[in-house]
């Protein structure tokens, strides 16, 4: 049996980053660690925080950028401590039907993807999350973490800006703002293209020295770069938008348009790829058909004018 790959520890000031599995390719993901002088939190504590075990040793307090299950699928190995959410999301995380509200799936999916929560990401709901906002700083004593309320992914995704005394040097972390080739997921019921359009705008303009996602870069250093990496994962959202303008030639539905590959590879075997397709693409027809792009030329078919 081959071994398993090795995970890897990047240390940034009195910040850890804990790379999972394929560099933090879903369903794994990237997690912080930050030690203060007097309090340690983890960050988005993902499947490779479970497969360290107790090598990452005892925290004070976990705190999730958002509510989705890779996110907090290592919660569940610190049941002693506060889980701090965005007020926004923290709902999701107090049981296994509000986790599922998030994302809005038919029965069928809805069924499936119940038992996917709790087998492969460990979902263990907690009756007393407690919930954080815009601009709350977490100080650990000579280190602070403050919140960026980034909605768009979720309605209460956050980015988080760490520095510490001593140093100039900052981190941004961008939980699900990843930088990665996919572009932004904005497919949940609790998903906003417009607001992750305006998310990426603010995080834009934040000048760090390191950025770090939870999926695929895992670690950015210097604004110039984070900036150009940003714009071309904000770019995919324009191109899906082309590519619905030049699909609705004729005339077509949101259940045809929902059956056409935007967003994933045609047969990538996603269960839940049509519905994300129909909620994604659905949110472009609204704002065309605002803008006057796009006419609905019968009940429930459009075209582009």
């Amino acid at each position: 049996m081959a071994e398993a790959p090795a995970l890897v520890d990047r240390p940034i000031g009195p910040v850890t980053v804990l790379f999972g599995a394929g560099g933090g390719k879903y369903p794994d993901g990237n997690s912080l660690l930050v030690r203060g002088g007097d309090e340690s939190l983890i960050v988005d504590p993902a499947l490779g925080v479970v497969a360290r075990g107790e090598a990452v040793g005892p925290v004070d307090r976990v705190v999730n950028s958002h509510c989705h299950e890779d996110h907090i699928a290592g919660n569940h190995r610190f049941p002693h401590v506060p889980w701090h959410l965005p007020a926004e999301d923290v709902r999701g995380i107090t049981s296994l039907d509000d986790m599922m509200a998030i994302y809005g799936f038919d029965a069928e999916i809805d069924r499936t993807f119940r038992k996917v929560l709790v087998e492969q990401f460990h979902f263990t709901p907690r009756t007393d999350p407690e919930p954080f906002s815009d601009g709350h700083l977490f100080d650990l004593g000579g280190v602070r973490m403050q919140a960026v309320h980034t909605p768009g992914h979720t309605r209460g995704h956050t980015c988080f800006r760490i520095s510490w005394d001593g140093s100039d040097d900052e981190i941004l972390y961008l939980g699900d703002i990843d930088l990665s080739g996919f572009g932004p997921y904005y497919g949940d019921a609790w998903s906003d293209l417009e607001d992750f359009e305006r998310s990426i705008q603010r995080v834009r303009e934040i000048d760090v020295r390191y950025y770090a996602t939870f999926h695929h870069i895992g670690v950015l250093e210097g604004h110039a770069a984070f900036r150009e990496r940003l714009d071309r994962f904000a770019a995919r959202i324009g191109q899906c938008e082309a590519a619905l303008l030049e699909f609705l030639a004729e005339p077509r539905s949101l259940d045809d348009i929902g059956r056409h590959s935007f967003i994933y590879r045609p047969n990538s075997g996603v269960v839940f790829a049509e519905p994300v397709e129909r909620r994604s693409m659905s949110q472009h027809v609204a704002r065309l058909l605002v803008q006057g792009r796009v006419e609905e030329v019968e009940p429930g078919r459009y075209r582009t004018v």
